[in-house]
């Protein structure tokens, strides 16, 4: 295979970076999950929803958009979805801050020579947690847990040689204690190969639905009345919560294979991102491949709070009718220590 570094889109990634610095001047302080003077803060429940997935996209802190070309494409861009025309398998655990887990399980299959579709399982859980009250602040021997999970059909198909789409349908749960919410929700993907310099462009919006409402035994009460009333009658009766949205976010994503040869191979990217309770984010990564075997993968984020900096290492194996792939990130934050996540990919040929 003869080597080629395309200067183009080396060009187009440096044009883009200067073309966002001044959006990111423009913010005004705000940042990412504290929504810096607490802008759009608390406008949406389901924030399980908002925590990547996958340690080879996390390596390059989220700029995946655009390349979106394994399974993981499901949560970043599920067009990606397109691009798997044989059996794809991944699982993903991450070991979240305060010790929570956050897990990712799905898997692709091919309908035909353009279509693929996709099951996919997400959940974060934070184990038992105590009940602790004014009185008894160190916990009444009681204890609750939050729960929260999404599973997910997607399908996707390339249109053109150039441009595919994709769709995830959506159940989502969110649940604590005795109370819960259930909704359905969409995610629509695009994606565009230019042909000029290889470079490939992604578009997404998550999220799409109507707003949820906790139920539960936990909101059933019982009034006795007023002490010392001749009219106390026992009633039953149930709280009602307010409505909430789950995290609207659009992505939009352009990145390049600026190098190939037969040992080496290289792709750079950088994505846009914005939700609909926190300010605009972006994130430039890069993956490095040597020898289609060992992957350096290392990204930084920006306009977020507590992530920046990210990096990630991926062993490769291919044989036969199987391919295989472990891939690690590491995502410190500032303040809340690291984030680790690791990811198991297979491939059936």
């Amino acid at each position: 295979m003869k080597k080629y570094i395309r200067p183009v889109a080396c060009v187009a990634f440096m044009a883009a970076g200067i073309l966002t610095s001044p959006l990111m001047a423009q913010n005004d302080g705000a940042t990412g999950s504290s929504g810096g003077a607490f802008k759009k803060v608390g406008a949406s429940g389901g924030q399980f929803l908002k925590i990547p997935v996958g340690a080879r996209a996390t390596g390059m802190a989220g700029a995946f958009n655009a390349i979106s070309d394994d399974v993981t494409a499901i949560y970043w861009n599920p067009s990606g979805l397109s691009k798997l025309r044989t059996v794809n398998a991944n699982v993903t655990y991450n070991r979240w801050i305060a010790d929570f887990t956050h897990n990712f399980a799905a898997i692709t299959a091919p309908i035909g020579e353009n279509y693929t579709i996709a099951l996919s399982a997400l959940s974060f859980s934070t184990g038992d947690i105590p009940v602790t009250t004014l009185d008894r602040p160190e916990g009444n021997g009681s204890t609750y847990s939050v729960n929260d999970f999404a599973l997910g059909l997607s399908f996707a198909g390339r249109i053109t040689e150039q441009f595919s789409v994709g769709v995830n349908a959506k159940y989502v749960q969110n649940g604590f204690s005795n109370v819960a919410s259930n909704g359905v929700v969409f995610d629509v993907g695009t994606a565009y190969e230019t042909g000029i310099q290889g470079i490939r462009l992604g578009f997404s919006v998550h999220n799409l639905g109507s707003d949820q409402q906790f139920n539960g035994q936990d909101l059933n009460v019982n009034n006795s009345g007023t002490p010392g009333s001749s009219t106390n009658t026992n009633t039953n009766q149930a709280l009602i919560t307010n409505e909430f949205s789950l995290p609207l976010s659009f992505r939009a994503g352009i990145a390049s294979e600026v190098l190939n040869d037969e040992t080496n191979n290289l792709q750079v990217a950088l994505d846009f991102e914005t939700f609909s309770d926190t300010p605009e984010q972006f994130a430039l990564g890069a993956e490095y491949t040597w020898s289609n075997l060992l992957i350096v993968r290392g990204g930084y984020r920006l306009g977020h709070d507590e992530f920046g900096l990210a990096g990630g290492l991926g062993l490769r194996y291919e044989g036969g009718s199987f391919g295989g792939q472990v891939d690690y990130s590491i995502n410190p934050t500032s303040n809340l220590g690291l984030v680790n996540r690791i990811s198991l990919a297979f491939t059936l040929k």
